[in-house]
């Protein structure tokens, strides 16, 4: 493998676990991002 084939895995690695998965939509939240997601649970968790 090439330096600049491993330098262009390494960006998309980091472009997919740092903005994509963030900002998607999630099924498993309910279709909210990962983002929202945890903003709602630390309002529900203050209220209670």
């Amino acid at each position: 493998m090439t330096r600049h084939r491993y330098d262009a895995q390494q960006d998309i690695l980091e472009y997919i676990a740092k903005f994509y998965n963030s900002t998607r939509l999630h099924s498993y939240l309910g279709y909210m991002n990962p983002n929202d997601f945890e903003q709602k649970l630390m309002e529900i968790e203050k209220a209670v």
